[in-house]
This record gives C-alpha cells, sequence and structure tokens, in this order.
C-alpha cells in the first residue's frame, strides 16, 4: 500500500512474491463465511461434490494441527495439511515484527501490510498538550486541580500507589485469602486477595454517576449508546446501567480482577462489551488527559532538575490489550469507541483509516447463505467476519480516533490469540516482537471459552509474555515512567477482566496463576441447579459410568484404557449398530482412530480437518448402517452444528465442554426415522475431575451424589423432566 510500512519496502521483489503465493496458498483453505449447505448433505449428489472446510475450521486456529498427526485424516488429506503447516510456519517466519496488521484480499490475492505513519505527530502524546484538546478535556483539568477529586478517583488511586519490596514479596510468595459475598445481580462472589484483607465490596444498588470519576464525554455519551439495553424495569434513578451492567462495572472501576463465566452471546454479550468498552476508554482518556497535562506544566516550568512529579506513563504506550475471537468483534468494539467520543451529530471525532477499517473488518450480509439453517446461540456467535487471525492499533485523543496504528504509538490494541501469536512468535526466531506488551495496564479476554475451540496454547502464549521488560527503549523519556514499571513490577498493576461462557479448567488456570493484581480478584462462583441434561426431549437412559483415576495427568490414558476394555467390548455386536461417539479433544480422537483401524473396526469419522465431500460420505453410510461406529469430534460440532442421522447409541468419551453440546446430540434421536425407542441408549464417561463439566449436565445436587459413590450411575430422562 502507499502508506506501508518501512520494514516491508525493505525485502526484495522476488521473495516477496514467494511469500505472497506461500501465504495466500494457506489463505486458499480458508474463507470468511460459511459455505450454503442444507441439512440434506447426504443425498448422493452432494456426497461426490468436492470442497474444502470452511473458515470456521482454521487450520492455523486449530486446536492441536501439526502437533498430533492431524494430517492422518484422510489419505488425500496428507499432503494439503502438510502444505498448509509448512506455510504457516513460514508465514510465522516472515510475519513483520513492527505492529503492522497482516491481512488479505481474497480477490486478487494481495497481502497488504498496512500501517497509519501519516498521522504520527497528531497522536503523539510528548508533543500535544492539554490546551490542543476540547473544552471538555479542559474542563477535566479544572476538576483535577482539587485535590480531593483528584485523589479519590479509582485511576489515580490504583496507578499512583507504589508498593513496597515486602509487598511485591507477599505477592509473589504467599497463598491468596479469600471470602464470599452474594451479590443481586451477579450471584455468588468470590473475594480473594494477598496482601491485607480488603473490605468485601457490596453492590450499590443506586449509582452515582459522580462517584464513578468518568471522563467528561463520557458522562453525557454513555447513557445515549446503552439506552438500548435500559428498559422500563430500571428506576428513573439509575438511567445509566442495566442490574448486570452496574455490578460489572462497580467491580472493574475498583481496578480488581474480574472472572464472570457466565456470557452469553444471546442474551447479555453485547450488555458486558459495552460495560468494559466504557472501562477501558474511561481509562485511556485519564491516563492520556494526565500526560497531555503534565506536558503543558513542564513546558511552562523554569529550567531546572527533573522531578517525579510528572511520573505518568509505562516504558511503551499501549495501555489496554482486548482480546477478542473474530473480526467481527473488533469492528463492534471500534464502532462502540467512535460512538462514546462523539458528544453529538455536531461534534462528530475524525476517524482516520476508517473506511479501510471497514472494508477489512466488515462484512457483506449477501455473503451469507440464505438456507443456512443453525441454532440461535450458532448464528449469534458467527456472526458478521469470522476470520480469527488479526490485530489493530488505535491511538485515541479527545477529538480524533487512530485506526491501524504502529503498536508504539497505539493506545489500545484489539487482537485474536491467532494475532498475538503470529507477531510475539516463538524463541529463536528472528523477527519477533512483544516489547509493546511491557507496561499493559488492563487485560481484556472476552468469549474464552471460543479460544479452547481454537488454540488454548496461543492464549497461554500471550499470558507469558505480557509486561515483561522491553528489550530496546523505543525513545521513551525514562523520567516519565512510573516506578513500579522501572522495577519490573507492572504486572502487580494490571487489571485482568476475563468473560467466559462457560467455567473451565484451563480458564480458571489462567485466572489464578497469570494474574496477579495487587488490589485482589473477583470471581463469580454460580453453581448450575439444573443441567442441560433437562433439555433432552427424547425418552433414553443415560448411564454415567464412573473411571478411577489417581491424578490429573493420569486420566487421558486411564480413560482409554476404561474404554477399550469395558465400555468398547459391550458395542462390538453388531445389533448395537449406529454407535455415535463423542469425542471432545481431538488428541483423543487421533488415538481412538488408530485403535479403530487396528482392530479393524468398522468405522467412519468426521472431524474438523474433513473435507466436505469425506463428511458426506461419513454422514450417509452411518446413516445407512453400512458403518457400525462414527468417530465425531467436539469442535466439528462447534463448527458446523449438523444434525447427524441415524443416531442409535450415543457414547460420550468425556463430558462435552459447552453442556448444552449434550441436549443436542441426545436429541438427534428424534432425527431417526426408523428404530424403536427403547433401543436407544446413552453411555457418559466421568471422573472427579470433571465436576464442573457434570454440574453443567446433571445439575449441583445431582453432581454431589455421583461424586461420593463408586457405582454407575443410571438416569432415565423424559421430556418433561
Amino acid at each position: 500500500s502507499d502508506n506501508s510500512d518501512k520494514s516491508s519496502a525493505e525485502s526484495d521483489s522476488e521473495t516477496e512474491v514467494e511469500r505472497l503465493s506461500v501465504y495466500h496458498k494457506l489463505l486458499a483453505t480458508l474463507k470468511t463465511s460459511p459455505e450454503s449447505e442444507s441439512e440434506e448433505e447426504e443425498d448422493e449428489s452432494e456426497s461426490e461434490e468436492g470442497g474444502e472446510s470452511e473458515a470456521e475450521m482454521n487450520s492455523e486456529g486449530s486446536q492441536e494441527a501439526g502437533e498430533t498427526g492431524g494430517g492422518e485424516e484422510d489419505k488425500n488429506d496428507v499432503p494439503e495439511q502438510e502444505e498448509a503447516t509448512e506455510a504457516a510456519e513460514q508465514t510465522l517466519d516472515q510475519e513483520q515484527a513492527d505492529g503492522a496488521d497482516t491481512s488479505c484480499d481474497p480477490s486478487q490475492g494481495v497481502i497488504e501490510e498496512f500501517t497509519d505513519v501519516k498521522h504520527e505527530s497528531e497522536f503523539s502524546l510528548e508533543t500535544n498538550f492539554m490546551e490542543e484538546e476540547s473544552g471538555d478535556c479542559s474542563a477535566d483539568k479544572r476538576d483535577g486541580n482539587s485535590a480531593q477529586a483528584f485523589s479519590e478517583d479509582p485511576f489515580k488511586q490504583h496507578m499512583d500507589k507504589e508498593l513496597e519490596e515486602k509487598e511485591v514479596e507477599k505477592l509473589s510468595t504467599l497463598p491468596k485469602t479469600s471470602s464470599q459475598s452474594k451479590w443481586p445481580r451477579l450471584g455468588q462472589l468470590t473475594f480473594s486477595s494477598t496482601l491485607e484483607k480488603h473490605k468485601t465490596l457490596k453492590a450499590d444498588k443506586e449509582v452515582d454517576v459522580k462517584q464513578l470519576y468518568l471522563h467528561k464525554p463520557l458522562e453525557s455519551t454513555w447513557p445515549k449508546v446503552n439506552k438500548q439495553f435500559l428498559s422500563s424495569v430500571n428506576k428513573p434513578s439509575d438511567p445509566f446501567f442495566t442490574p448486570l451492567q452496574r455490578e460489572l462495572f462497580y467491580v472493574m472501576n475498583t481496578y480488581r480482577d474480574l472472572f464472570y463465566p457466565e456470557r452469553n452471546a444471546l442474551t447479555n454479550g453485547e450488555e458486558i462489551r459495552h460495560a468494559y468498552c466504557l472501562h477501558a476508554l474511561n481509562h485511556i482518556l485519564k491516563a492520556n488527559a494526565q500526560v497531555l497535562s503534565n506536558n503543558a506544566k513542564r513546558r511552562d516550568k523554569k529550567p531546572g532538575p527533573d522531578s517525579d512529579d510528572y511520573r505518568d506513563q509505562g516504558l511503551t504506550r499501549p495501555k489496554v490489550l482486548m482480546i477478542v475471537p473474530f473480526r467481527e468483534c473488533a469492528l463492534r468494539i471500534v464502532h462502540l469507541f467512535i460512538s462514546l467520543l462523539e458528544v453529538n451529530d455536531k461534534r462528530k471525532i475524525d476517524v482516520s483509516n476508517k473506511k479501510r477499517f471497514k472494508g477489512e473488518f466488515g462484512s457483506d450480509p449477501e455473503e451469507k447463505p440464505p438456507n443456512l439453517k443453525r441454532p440461535e446461540d450458532y448464528e449469534a456467535v458467527f456472526a458478521g467476519n469470522i476470520d480469527d487471525h488479526f490485530r489493530i492499533g488505535v491511538a485515541i485523543l479527545q477529538k480524533s480516533m487512530r485506526l491501524y496504528a504502529p503498536f508504539y504509538s497505539s493506545d489500545v490494541i484489539i487482537a485474536s490469540p491467532l494475532g498475538m501469536r503470529t507477531i510475539i512468535g516463538a524463541e529463536g526466531e528472528k523477527k519477533r516482537d512483544f516489547d509493546f506488551l511491557s507496561s499493559i495496564e488492563i487485560l481484556i479476554i472476552d468469549q474464552a471459552d471460543i479460544y479452547l475451540m481454537q488454540n488454548w496454547e496461543h492464549v497461554l502464549h500471550l499470558m507469558k509474555h505480557l509486561n515483561l521488560l522491553p528489550l530496546d527503549s523505543h525513545g521513551i523519556d525514562f523520567s516519565r515512567v512510573r516506578m513500579q514499571n522501572l522495577n519490573n513490577w507492572s504486572k502487580y498493576y494490571r487489571q485482568t477482566l476475563l468473560f467466559s461462557a462457560l467455567q473451565d479448567p484451563h480458564i480458571n488456570s489462567v485466572f489464578n496463576k497469570h494474574c496477579f493484581n495487587y488490589v485482589g480478584q473477583v470471581a463469580v462462583r454460580n453453581v448450575p441447579l439444573s443441567g442441560s441434561i433437562s433439555h433432552v426431549v427424547v425418552q433414553l437412559p443415560h448411564v454415567f459410568r464412573r473411571l478411577d483415576a489417581e491424578t490429573v495427568t493420569s486420566v487421558i490414558d486411564t480413560r482409554f484404557q476404561f474404554f477399550i476394555n469395558k465400555v468398547l467390548p459391550e458395542y462390538r455386536d453388531a445389533i448395537m449398530s449406529h454407535t455415535l461417539i463423542y469425542v471432545p479433544s481431538y488428541f483423543d480422537y487421533v488415538r481412538l482412530r488408530n485403535y479403530f483401524k487396528k482392530e479393524d473396526l468398522n468405522f467412519t469419522h468426521i472431524c474438523e480437518y474433513t473435507k466436505k465431500a469425506g463428511v458426506c460420505r461419513a454422514r450417509r453410510s452411518f446413516l445407512k448402517g453400512e458403518k457400525q461406529f462414527l468417530l465425531f469430534t467436539e469442535r466439528f460440532h462447534f463448527y458446523k452444528r449438523y444434525t447427524i442421522k441415524g443416531i442409535r447409541n450415543l457414547i460420550f468419551y468425556e463430558l462435552p465442554t459447552y453442556s448444552h453440546f449434550y441436549s443436542e446430540i441426545c436429541n438427534m434421536m428424534k432425527a431417526t426415522d426408523s428404530g424403536v425407542d427403547a433401543t436407544w441408549t446413552c453411555t457418559v464417561l466421568y471422573s472427579k475431575y470433571d465436576a464442573q463439566k457434570l454440574a453443567a449436565v446433571v445439575g449441583i445436587d445431582r453432581t454431589a451424589q455421583m461424586l461420593q459413590s463408586k457405582k454407575n450411575v443410571h438416569l432415565f430422562v423424559t421430556g418433561e423432566n
């Protein structure tokens, strides 16, 4: 592009041509919208069609691609998958480590690396002053002269506190103490902290907007932006927040870490997005206003020794990192920022590169096939542009916003885990960069459950590279850097906001092991009273078979041995035909598939890498009874939601990650035209380490009984109970 980064111009033309062709070859297997596929794909005509996996089956973002022999899926798939893996590795090595977003124009096959360098001076915090900002910002400056108001601001209280070495030692060595509290909307909360025991927060029924210390423009713009969620239920005295938003923002505004595992794309997803965008923008505007104000003070000050009064920055400029799964999520966040900054229709803010951003992050409604029918939650999650490889820097000042800002000139970075992984790189790679993560003050991870379906390793890789000392100074004025950043204590000041649709050990581990906030943590810990088994509408017996494993690490091998020695022999008889085996982990799927091949069992298999034609053949042969077993991965169901017809016997090799998948799979049996209801069976394998998943399926009361009992549990569920 005309405004491409300097580093992109350094590569010679021949290398660039090779790079384009290799990367385009990889992206050719990835599309940005579901294909038009009806539920009648098992027909003969469609089964002969070729085709490739759709965009949701991103080989880049897949859970264990390239590590477990995923290329074994079909003989015909081997060359293509190996080629894609090699191309991915070459692409990672060739990525530009300068914060430029890498995107592809599918129509021309051109990769564009674009970073906005034209507006550098306009958005520089070093060369701008408070007087150049709007009247609202000047008013904010006047308010800041009040010592009392300034000291009570949660932003100032959190960022200006100077920890002592003894306190830092406690944070890194001592365990956390916790307390419980119940709030009207969030429910059961767990407060934990390592330092002195903080007072347990109590939710305010009414919110005084002045006590929230919102930056001036947000006081007037927030009610308008959030009006769509407010109903007549809300009291006139609280025209700002829904009950959920009020309690969430109250916790956010104390700068505690927050884990909320009840995010639902259908119901409260956008409510939550609005709340954390308000908090992030409020933080950015306050931080930038402080820097610009101090710039003016330093300019007007008489020459002399520098004072520590002006320490108002980190080692690098990015303050907020937002991790979201798809480009559509980034699009909505940027639109929210714009709406929150525009005071009225007459005062539109200047947004640079807005047209380009809409083209790369937006989607064409006509691209979606009209005959594609999927559950409502699927439509909500996969709305818009579902590309999962992106990153973009955004710089914000009171009157303007700069999209595609270089990372070191950005205030907020919005990215997917894969987008972060490709720029952070791995040890030993020549071109990698993670210095821009050194001074992140707010980390927001939204829809964390989706990353379990993409590649959780990318999230862990990101967490390991947060708040490290940078390898280069990047032109920073060290006299303006806060002492906690110079002491490499910035991780103790970082606030982490984690939102998920479920509780999972992997997500819990990130919150417990990678969050070090000195203020403490708040986690929502509600237990499900009734499980998803109550939504099963077909009458069938559910047999829960417990396996005993001594440790968490031994569960995988114990489950495999339990299955092949005790469960599978019962289903080898021809009378137990039409058996679907639901496997959440791709590792387990590969292991079972290899075992079935070795034992020469009559089976077929479907996973996220299976081509469209292979899926059609497998579904047809399973429906007709030509194949006795069907191995079926959870990720395929997550991304496709096909109805598998012909199921008479169902085996859950492990409890599903999403509890509603349990009832969805069971209810597929009603799609079977032939067969007697009494012959249907459902068997579930579980261990004591599956307590959270088990509670989500059968409810907390039954879970307690099942974990205490050593015997198998038989449940018979009808449409009424």
